[in-house]
């Protein structure tokens, strides 16, 4: 990170911080002990803060909307005992590959929406075979074509909406089609036996504030003042996509290993108000129709964290632990900041430290820093917060890949036996 970039950051406050070093020392004995039953490195997941996050984010915009769907976007971690959590707390999934999507079948979820680039025939046929369950979301003029040729001789309409593309410049121009152009497609949809057209989507990502979405909310409004009457009775559901921050914001490194910087993200509780006053004041007033949320990253990334071992220390600046970044899957750590908290010699002051997994690689790195009195071979440390895309983007790359355990009051369940105790 360049000085001028940091000039422009806003500094991390310590009560960010020590909020999430406060939570995780209190669960210092729950962790501690897992690594003690399970080895290291190993993945902890607890499924209550999961379910937490999911009761938060419905209650958000349920109180401020009066007919919404959530769909779990599971590219951010397609464990699918996160996926079965959430279904069983009222979500819908997002899947965006035939294989996301035998993934959901797979842990009963009833409620599927379809999206992505360039699904294959196969894809199509799977979504057609499984259509009581699942909305397929098109993506182009191309998808439709080759959907008609597939749905000739289904015994029912197969429900669909199309993506619409806010983002018409650089690489994001990859998604859906124009909203010039969606008289046509709707025309072409509704020309084609077997095929009812039911609602629209569109996405941004990375959104610290609900701007660019009630921007594009006001650029559909004024466009679907154009559309025939016809159209926007077919509309059933609007899918506004997902790409919510978490509430702690984007944290970043810096130079300095003891200095931190943040781009703050806004509550859920205000996008939940802000992009329903949009939707009501430019397209609810015009359209009766359900809107649809896709959250990840906002859903997952709190209730998933890393516990990995000391293995070697080098000098009194440089350790070297039992994990390599394989385990996340990229070099996340050189540009994010999260504190690596040393639960064995746990101490509320950071100390500078290179904290480097164990790969063929110098860009192995955990963090630059950790919280604890000192740092020795044998010390448990916990990264955490890496619930989401982490798991989904791990890498089968020289090392092992770590074992997850789920963590609860009554007790440390491996991923397969907790699967059994929810009926997934």
């Amino acid at each position: 990170m360049t000085g001028n970039r940091e000039n422009r950051m806003p500094a991390m406050s310590k009560s960010s911080i020590e909020t999430v070093l406060a939570s995780s020392i209190q669960k210092k004995k729950t962790y501690l002990e897992a690594v003690k039953s399970h080895g290291s490195p190993l993945y902890i997941l607890e499924p209550e803060v999961l379910a937490q996050k999911a009761r938060q984010f419905k209650n958000a915009f349920e109180s401020e909307l009066s007919k919404i769907k959530c769909y779990f976007a599971m590219k951010s971690n397609n464990m699918p005992l996160i996926s079965g959590i959430l279904v069983q707390n009222g979500f819908g999934i997002d899947v965006s590959s035939g294989l996301e999507l035998a993934a959901a079948l797979s842990i009963n979820a009833e409620d599927i929406v379809f999206s992505g680039p360039g699904k294959t025939e196969k894809e199509l046929l799977m979504a057609i075979e499984n259509s009581s369950k699942t909305t397929l979301l098109l993506d182009s003029f191309g998808e439709l074509k080759r959907l008609e040729k597939l749905v000739h001789d289904l015994d029912r309409p197969l429900a669909v909406g199309v993506r619409l593309n806010n983002n018409p410049t650089g690489l994001w121009r990859k998604f859906g089609i124009p909203l010039s152009r969606l008289s046509d497609f709707y025309n072409e949809a509704k020309a084609i036996p077997n095929i009812c057209f039911k609602g629209l989507q569109f996405h941004s990502s990375w959104n610290l504030e609900p701007d660019r979405q009630i921007e594009f909310i006001e650029i559909l409004g004024t466009h679907l003042k154009t559309m025939p009457e016809d159209f926007l009775n077919a509309l059933e559901f609007i899918d506004i996509g997902g790409g919510y921050w978490p509430p702690q914001g984007e944290w970043l490194v810096s130079e300095n290993p003891l200095e931190h910087y943040a781009l703050p993200a806004q509550s859920i509780e205000s996008f939940a108000g802000r992009l329903a006053q949009a939707l009501k004041s430019n397209i609810l007033h015009r359209v009766d129709c359900t809107i649809c949320l896709e959250p990840g990253r906002w859903i997952c990334n709190d209730a998933m964290h890393l516990l990995i071992q000391v293995i070697d220390k080098k000098e009194e600046d440089l350790v070297i632990t039992d994990a390599g970044t394989n385990t996340i899957g990229w070099e996340r750590f050189e540009s994010d900041y999260f504190p690596v908290i040393n639960l064995s010699n746990f101490e509320n002051r950071e100390r500078p430290c290179h904290i480097l997994g164990s790969l063929c690689t110098p860009h192995d790195v955990w963090g630059y820093a950790y919280f604890g009195k000192s740092i020795s071979e044998g010390d448990i440390l916990m990264i955490p917060m890496q619930g989401a895309y982490t798991y989904s983007l791990r890498q089968q790359f020289i090392k092992p890949l770590p074992r997850v355990v789920a963590a609860e009051e009554r007790g440390l369940f491996t991923e397969t036996e907790f699967q059994k105790t929810w009926n997934f």
